[in-house]
Parts: structure tokens; C-alpha cells; sequence
């Protein structure tokens, strides 16, 4: 007998091709005793579907059955979290945010002048942090003026 039709079937089935019809025909083909063997490998793809429906499911016991067989107790109800439980991740980070914003100023005092004297070094004068020289009023003055001045004088 030629099965070129079923065979047909099976190049559309692999290539997703196939419509519910057609797979209907394919498990209705499968599923009855006289097989050929060149398609029997096919065989129990098609008709595992119908051996399935009769396998027996889980029993709403299932639980109960597996933990006492692993000697364990129920599992554990949920617990209610306080807020302030809730809230100490953000209380430990800020606290962190704290202590390294208060090294960085500790740090920063150290590393500067921080209000203590200079040692004295011989030969030098320590120098004043104050108003520049260059930017007082004797800066502003005039240089003509002064060239003139002397001019005057002379005669």
C-alpha cells in the first residue's frame, strides 16, 4: 500500500505547516494497530496524547504524602515584617553615608592648614594669607603723572 499522503503530512507536521485537520488525521492514522514499519517510529509522538489522558494525575494529597515522606514539617507561614524592620536597610545606609562623608571632612581638615602654626624655617619669613599687592590702589597709579612730576622740579 502507498502512504504517500501521511508521508506528505509528516514533511508539513515538521515544517509547522500543517493545520488541526490535518494533525487530527495524522493521531487517527498512528493511533490505529496496523502501522507500516517504515512510519512505526512515528508512532508514539502521535499517540502519546490519547495514552496520556488516562495517566493519573496528582491527588490534592500530594503535598502532605511528599513531605512526610522527606520527614519535614509544614511549610512555614509568612511573618509580618515591623516597619522599622523595613525601613533598617535605608537607616544602616544612611548611616554609611554619614561616616563617609564625616571621614572625607576629618580627612580634609588633616590634610590642610587646619588653624596650626608653621614651623619655623630658617633664612624664610612666613608668608601672610592676605590682600594681594598687586591688587591695592598703588597699582592704580598713573605712571605719566609721575614722569612728569620730576620734570617740573627740574626747572
Amino acid at each position: 500500500m502507498d502512504y504517500k499522503y501521511i508521508e506528505q503530512l509528516l514533511e508539513r507536521y515538521w515544517k509547522c505547516e500543517t493545520s488541526l485537520e490535518e494533525e487530527h488525521i495524522l493521531r487517527t492514522f498512528f493511533s490505529q494497530k496496523n502501522v507500516p514499519d517504515s512510519l512505526r517510529q512515528y508512532k508514539d509522538l502521535f499517540c502519546y496524547e490519547h495514552s496520556e489522558k488516562h495517566a493519573d494525575v496528582l491527588g490534592s494529597d500530594f503535598d502532605a504524602k511528599m513531605l512526610s515522606m522527606i520527614n519535614e514539617p509544614e511549610p512555614v507561614k509568612a511573618v509580618t515584617i515591623s516597619l522599622r524592620q523595613r525601613f533598617m536597610p535605608l537607616i544602616k545606609a544612611a548611616a554609611a553615608v554619614v561616616i563617609v562623608l564625616t571621614l572625607g571632612n576629618v580627612a580634609q581638615v588633616a590634610f590642610t592648614d587646619g588653624g596650626q602654626p608653621e614651623p619655623a624655617v630658617a633664612g624664610f619669613q612666613r608668608t601672610h594669607n592676605g590682600p594681594s599687592v598687586a591688587m591695592s590702589d598703588s597699582a592704580k597709579i598713573d605712571s605719566m603723572k609721575q614722569a612728569s612730576a620730576p620734570a617740573a622740579v627740574l626747572k
